[in-house]
């Protein structure tokens, strides 16, 4: 995946949760430099900046190297999601969880 897309796609998370390119620095340990020329394309970040990302914008590094399309549609990634931070979950956030599961559709077997 090209940086643009990883880049938009970092931009287009920070914007959804409103967060300013200072406070995602902030967050996973880089400069606000960093961040900009992460999102214009510039620059890729290092595993472990690219795996805080993921973890400050909850989502996945899958999601951000474009291996996966949606953020939250894959059991994968909300498993993912839920080992990352179950532990910082609110009652709120539980049950929106809970809710989403339970309505999923269930695969017929064959």
């Amino acid at each position: 995946m090209p940086k643009e897309e990883m880049g938009r796609r970092i931009g287009a998370l920070l914007k959804g949760k409103g967060l300013t390119q200072r406070q995602l620095a902030i967050r996973v340990g880089a400069t606000e430099s960093a961040i900009s020329k992460y999102i214009n394309g510039e620059r890729e970040p290092r595993a472990e900046v690219l795996a805080n990302i993921a973890t400050a914008l909850d989502t996945t590094v899958e999601y951000l190297l474009g291996k996966s399309d949606g953020i939250e549609t894959e059991f994968g990634t909300i498993y993912d999601l839920c080992a990352r931070h179950a532990s910082q979950m609110t009652m709120e956030e539980r049950a929106k969880l809970i809710s989403i599961i339970a309505s999923a559709p269930i695969p017929e077997q064959s």
